[in-house]
């Protein structure tokens, strides 16, 4: 046992490479954290679309982005989409192409959870002189959230997991940062264990807090 402990420090603490993992783990929480939100704001907006009289522009884009696999959609916004723009940080691309993605999921989620209402909800809504998008805001979304919050956690955690090919465009994830400690160490067992441990902490951690919420939204 001691001498693994002694192989774990040469592998982790000499040379400090604990500090890719660091690393690592604050970019793949940041971009979550990023695409999460950008995601939840397009999804929202495509959702309205998919159901207004421009349904056919929501359909195109939620089949266009479902349709291909986020490594593609990554590397394109990378190597293509913002091609002369050589300074602009990876993190912000890899923010925006994961919350492109997930869009797409978010609004077909919301559309759903929309749509399983009771109609009658909007008629009230427009009986008491609310415009459309007042009563949307007001009245039918915070209660298709309640609905949808279960479906949400499990795109967020998706989102979190899926964070693990950003090393295609150069970021240092999680995973990039054990490949990086194998490459210093040839140890590829241990950094991997170690990613996959801290992964499995996260999606504990981010599960519990949203049942809270959850929990909580279903008092209101």
């Amino acid at each position: 046992m001691g001498d693994y402990l002694a192989i774990l420090k040469t592998i982790f603490i000499d040379g400090y490479r604990y500090q890719y993992v660091l690393q690592g783990l604050t970019f793949s929480v940041g971009v979550t954290a990023f695409s999460a939100f950008f995601g939840v704001i397009l999804g929202v907006l495509i959702a309205l679309l998919r159901l207004s009289k421009f349904k056919l522009i929501a359909i195109l884009y939620i089949d266009l982005i479902r349709g291909t696999p986020a490594v593609v959609q990554l590397l394109i916004l990378a190597n293509i989409v913002f091609a002369g723009f050589r300074d602009i940080p990876i993190f912000l691309v890899a923010g925006i192409a994961f919350g492109i993605n997930s869009s797409a999921y978010v609004a077909e989620i919301i559309r759903a959870g929309i749509e399983g209402l009771d109609k009658g909800q909007m008629e009230a809504s427009r009986a008491l002189g609310m415009s459309y998008p007042i009563a949307m805001k007001e009245v039918i979304i915070p209660q298709a959230i309640r609905k949808i919050l279960p479906a949400l956690v499990s795109e967020f955690i998706t989102l979190l997991k899926e964070t693990s090919i950003v090393g295609f465009i150069g970021g240092v994830d999680l995973l990039r940062s054990a490949n990086i400690i194998t490459s210093q160490t040839y140890r590829g067992v241990e950094p991997l264990l170690l990613v996959g441990f801290i992964y499995l902490i996260l999606v504990g951690i981010f599960t519990k807090i949203m049942r809270g919420v959850e929990k909580g939204m279903s008092k209101v």
